[in-house]
C-alpha cells in the first residue's frame, strides 16, 4: 500500500538455531521494536522456577537455607508458564500460590546406606506436573553431549544422611542480574576494546565508549591518508537487527522469542485500549465516562 511505512511490516530470519540458542536476523523495522523486543525477552519472558522450600529431614552438611538457595536455581522446563497463573493473580487459591493453576509441587527423599557418596540431584527431584521437570542437559540437542549426566548436584550425603522436602514452584520472571561482581568483571574485561565498565561502587556494568564497539574509523582514515576523503562511509544499517538469543535451558531459545513476541503484543493492546478510552473521553466528554461505568 502506497504510503504506509515498512516499519510496520518487519521479518524474521533464522541464522542458526538450537534448544537454548537461537540467532536470528530481524528485518526492516526500526531500533524501537528491536530495543523492545530486546528488553521483554531479557526481563518478562515468566519462566518457572522453585519459589518455596519446605524441609522435613536435613541431616547433610548443607544448612537449610543453602539447600533451598540450590533448588531455586535449578532450571525448569516452563512451556507451561504462558498459560500458567501469576500465584498473586490466581483465584482458585485466593494467592496462597498452590494450586494446580499456579503451582507445581516437588517432592525428594534421599538417604544414603553405604559407605560411597550419594549425590542428590536434580533428577531426584519428583514433579506433580510430567510436564515441569528439571532441565535435562544431557540431551545433545542443547550442546551437553554427555550421555550419563546425573543431574545438577543439590547435596552430596555420606552414610546415614539423609534429605526429605517439598518444594513448590511457581510462574515468575527471571530478571538477569545473577552475575556476581567478579563475573562481571571478568564480562568487561574480555571486550578487546573499551566497550564497558564496571562500577565499583555500584557493581554495575556500564556503558563506557559505545563507539569503539560500533565503528572502526580505521578504514576511514586509511582512506584520508591516501588522499581519498570520503572514499568509504559507515554508518549503522537502522532496519536490520541480529539478534544472538540464550536461554537456561528452561524453555527454548525459540519459545524464549515467541513468548517474548507475545508479551509485546499484550502491552501494545494495553496501549491501544488506553488510547480508544481517551478518545472516547474527547468525544463523548461525561456521557462517555458515564456508559464505561455502567
Amino acid at each position: 500500500m502506497e504510503g504506509v511505512s515498512y516499519q510496520r511490516f518487519p521479518k524474521i530470519k533464522i541464522r542458526e538455531v538450537r534448544d537454548d540458542f537461537m540467532k536470528f536476523e530481524l528485518r526492516e523495522t526500526d531500533a524501537s521494536i528491536a530495543n523492545a523486543l530486546r528488553r521483554v525477552m531479557i526481563a518478562e519472558v515468566p519462566t518457572i522456577a522453585i519459589d518455596l522450600v519446605e524441609i522435613e529431614v536435613n541431616s547433610s552438611v548443607l544448612n537449610d537455607e543453602f539447600i533451598a538457595h540450590r533448588l531455586g536455581l535449578i532450571p525448569l522446563t516452563s512451556e507451561r508458564a504462558m498459560a500458567m497463573r501469576f500465584s498473586r493473580d490466581c483465584d482458585a487459591c485466593d494467592g496462597d500460590g498452590q494450586c494446580e493453576y499456579c503451582s507445581v509441587e516437588f517432592h525428594l527423599r534421599a538417604k544414603c546406606i553405604n559407605d560411597n557418596t550419594l549425590d542428590v540431584t536434580s533428577k531426584d527431584l519428583y514433579s506433580s506436573d510430567h510436564t515441569v521437570v528439571p532441565v535435562d542437559f544431557s540431551d545433545s540437542s542443547s550442546g551437553f553431549e554427555n550421555s550419563e549426566n546425573k543431574g545438577i548436584i543439590i547435596v552430596k550425603l555420606r552414610r546415614g544422611q539423609e534429605l526429605i522436602l517439598r518444594a513448590i514452584a511457581r510462574k515468575g520472571i527471571e530478571l538477569m542480574e545473577s552475575l556476581t561482581p567478579d563475573e562481571k568483571r571478568e564480562f568487561v574485561e574480555s571486550s578487546p576494546t573499551p566497550v564497558f565498565k564496571f562500577d565499583e561502587n555500584t557493581n554495575q556494568v556500564l556503558i563506557h565508549d559505545a563507539e569503539a564497539y560500533t565503528y572502526d574509523e580505521e578504514v576511514i582514515k586509511k582512506a584520508e591518508s591516501m588522499g581519498k576523503p570520503g572514499l568509504v562511509e559507515i554508518r549503522a544499517k537502522e532496519d536490520s537487527f541480529i539478534f544472538t538469543v540464550e536461554s537456561t535451558g528452561a524453555i527454548k531459545a525459540s519459545q524464549l522469542v515467541l513468548n517474548a513476541i507475545d508479551v509485546l503484543k499484550q502491552k501494545l493492546d494495553a496501549v491501544r485500549l488506553s488510547a480508544d478510552t481517551v478518545e472516547a473521553d474527547e468525544q463523548f466528554g461525561e456521557l462517555g465516562a458515564h456508559m464505561r461505568g455502567g
